[in-house]
């Protein structure tokens, strides 16, 4: 067994490969159901306040999978973890798609939640990519892995326009799109080259408990950019559909829209490893903070196709800075025997604020206001206490002395 503390970059590349293909082909079913999942909801919620419930119950699904899965992968390797999320997903669409064809709500939830296998799984992807990356190669590694959502950003909301109105019942034929992803998608894991963990040795050392790992400064700093960033990013895009098609533009609109934005969340990806070998994590992550800021600026100065155009754009490429530049914080961290606890705990706490903000934007969009704009208007205007919490962590960090960071 490849000793996983001398890591080969051409092994790792191999496994970026595969990554990437993975990022691209599962990960189309992302931005599919975030497209769709809010419109279909508001035609089967019994109150629109609920619209995106399904979207909120698909991120729950994620945040209580994180841990399982983590551990999972821990004991059996990244290859096993990844089919059971890609299982996971295909079952989620199975169910997802039942509630459609049958009008159940409740069934809709359901099979979002489950769902939320895949999502959970899928966040694993940037990890595996550092397992057998060295010191110099980890932040491209993790980059070009991020940066196969770039086919995925065309794929989905491509397949959501050919597949939305293809059945009698709106949406099925996208459901049943994501099904064939998922079944295909996983053969790609038998390509992925990543050594099991060993097993611990009676004795030996067991590493930081999560207790206290979240007090350490730049593991805890690192996991509330990460958070903020996702959650932000969620938040918005979460409600965007529902503003385009509600502000009277076509659904085939929101599509290419949301094809815009998930195209700026990974197209950086190229080099945003290399800005962050250049210029530090930290700076990367306050520059990520700063744009999803201009995002919401540019979301509040006006409602034409443009606006959404250029402030989803942003809102993306905001979070590519502040998510691959939090996470590279987090990958520098913990040890061998640390890193499934650590990273289990991280995605727990990120889907955990992604979840808060899934469920928020709902109502912010549809019940804060007596028309979609307020309600767009409230939305974007919500990132501004996050924007600040994670900035001022950022400053203070930078302000500790280095060896207490």
């Amino acid at each position: 067994m490849t000793d996983m503390t001398t890591p080969s970059d051409a092994q790792a590349k191999r496994n970026v490969l595969v990554l990437v293909g993975a990022q691209a082909v599962l990960g189309a079913q992302m931005p599919m159901i975030f497209t769709i999942a809010g419109l279909a909801g508001q035609g089967l919620a019994p109150n629109a306040c609920l619209a995106t419930l399904p979207i909120t119950c698909m991120v729950v699904g994620s945040m209580l999978t994180a841990t399982p899965i983590s551990a999972f992968m821990q004991k059996h390797g990244r290859r096993a973890g990844f089919v059971a999320g890609a299982v996971g997903g295909a079952i989620g669409a199975a169910v997802g798609a039942l509630g459609l064809y049958v009008g159940s709500f409740t069934l809709f939830c359901l099979g979002a939640l489950l769902s939320g296998i895949y999502m959970s799984a899928q966040g694993f992807y940037r990890f595996a990519a550092a397992d057998t990356a060295s010191d110099a190669f980890r932040p491209k590694a993790i980059s070009w892995v991020m940066a196969g959502g770039l086919l995925s950003a065309v794929l989905g909301p491509q397949l959501v326009k050919t597949t939305a109105d293809a059945m009698v019942v709106p949406f099925l034929g996208t459901y049943l799109a994501v099904i064939v992803l998922n079944v295909v998608g996983m053969f790609l894991f038998f390509g992925l080259s990543i050594p099991k963990p060993r097993p611990p040795v009676a004795g030996a050392a067991t590493g930081r408990t999560r207790g206290q790992m979240i007090r350490t400064p730049r593991i805890a700093v690192a996991m509330i950019c990460a958070t903020v960033s996702y959650a932000l990013m969620n938040l918005v895009m979460t409600s965007s559909p529902l503003a385009v098609v509600g502000c009277g533009f076509t659904k085939g609109n929101a599509a290419d829209i949301v094809t815009a934005h998930v195209l700026a969340m990974y197209a950086p990806s190229f080099f945003t490893g290399h800005l962050i070998a250049r210029f530090g994590t930290e700076r990367i992550v306050a520059l990520g903070l700063v744009i999803l800021a201009s995002a919401g600026a540019v979301a509040l100065t006006g409602f034409e196709l443009t606006n959404f155009f250029a402030a989803m754009m942003l809102l993306g490429l905001g979070w590519n800075f502040g998510f691959i530049g939090a996470t590279t914080m987090l990958a520098q961290e913990p040890t061998a025997v640390e890193k499934g606890r650590l990273q289990g705990l991280n995605d727990l706490v990120v889907f955990g604020g992604v979840t808060l903000a899934s469920l928020s934007s709902g109502g912010l969009m549809n019940c804060a206001g007596g028309s979609v704009q307020h309600g767009w208007q409230t939305v974007n205007l919500a990132m501004l206490p996050l924007i600040t919490l994670a900035g001022a962590a950022l400053v203070w960090l930078a302000l500790r002395p280095k060896e207490t960071r």
